[in-house]
């Protein structure tokens, strides 16, 4: 696979996220020594399949984020397309931007939750559907748009219920105290554990993705059998929805009662300046070149 379309931009609310992250890969993959078309995505389907065919490339470079790109829209195009991929294929990458649908499967496998339920904009306008402090999410958005919390003493809930734009579903979910953890999955090697600290409330898209937003301490400051538990519990997530490539899985750990509780799993991490994949693969020797290269070579379509 010598010649790569990489695909970046795209129409969802994270495509400031994939221009940088589609610019961070088409440096690092020219640098490894491959042909790269770059393929700015828009809401114009027919021209990016046209730029597809004429195109020709041996793999495509996903480098999308949030809905169509990561939602299973884009795989199931480039599955009919015949053109290889990066990443997850449709199944798991359609499970996994549904939180909802997600963890019923982390459920059925046994991983740790936290307590969650899923509500319509009324029943949170309405009442709170769990005790309190705990977060509101989309169902189906990444990169933390869109999330709140809700702890003792705040009047927002109606406020958020009737000005929310994220679809007809909310996800709820207990809000447990405590460190963000987060592991990277490649293949079927789980990287490392890093812990996240920030000023924010909590790991919300500016701590993500602005320059000195966290911290990012590589490898954690935690008892080894917790950062054993969340590497396999990675591993087993990754495994459990079928992904393929690189997989990210955010975890909260209580520190004063042990608790590890997984969040969700990102199919396709950001791989920007400040992202988090990319360090732990740098952390273990890998660098960024060679990570982006592996992943093509990787690349596969299907389920």
């Amino acid at each position: 696979m010598n010649h790569v379309a990489v695909l970046f931009g795209g129409i969802s609310t994270e495509r400031e996220v994939s221009l940088s992250t589609g610019a961070q890969v088409v440096v690092a993959l020219k640098e490894a020594g491959f042909r790269v078309t770059p393929v700015e995505v828009t809401g114009d389907l027919a021209a990016l399949i046209a730029a597809l065919q004429a195109a020709k490339p041996d793999a495509v470079f996903n480098a999308l984020h949030g809905r169509f790109g990561e939602d299973g829209c884009v795989q199931g195009m480039l599955d009919w397309l015949g053109i290889p991929y990066t990443h997850s294929g449709v199944r798991a990458s359609s499970v996994a931007m549904d939180k909802a649908a997600a963890k019923a499967v982390f459920a059925a496998h046994g991983l740790p939750l936290a307590e969650h339920r899923v509500v319509t904009p009324a029943e949170l306008e309405a009442a709170d559907p769990l005790d309190r402090p705990y977060v509101v999410k989309p169902v189906s958005e990444g990169s933390s748009v869109g999330v709140e919390i809700l702890k003792e003493g705040d009047n927002r809930r109606a406020e958020i219920a009737r000005g929310w734009r994220f679809g007809d579903r909310i996800m709820t979910e207990e809000y447990i105290a405590g460190r963000e953890l987060t592991v990277g999955v490649m293949g079927d090697r789980p990287l490392a554990v890093t812990e996240i600290g920030t000023g924010h409330a909590f790991y919300d898209y500016d701590a993500k993705y602005a320059q000195g937003g966290s911290l990012h301490t590589i490898p954690a400051a935690i008892p080894a059998d917790i950062a054993e538990a969340a590497m396999a519990a990675a591993l087993r997530a990754h495994q459990a929805l079928g992904c393929r490539g690189v997989s990210r899985s955010d975890f909260r750990y209580d520190d004063s009662t042990g608790r590890l509780a997984l969040l969700e799993v990102n199919t396709q991490p950001g791989l920007t300046p400040t992202s988090l994949v990319p360090e732990q693969a740098a952390h273990l020797g890998i660098p960024f070149p060679e990570l982006c290269a592996w992943m093509v070579r990787e690349a596969r379509h299907g389920p």
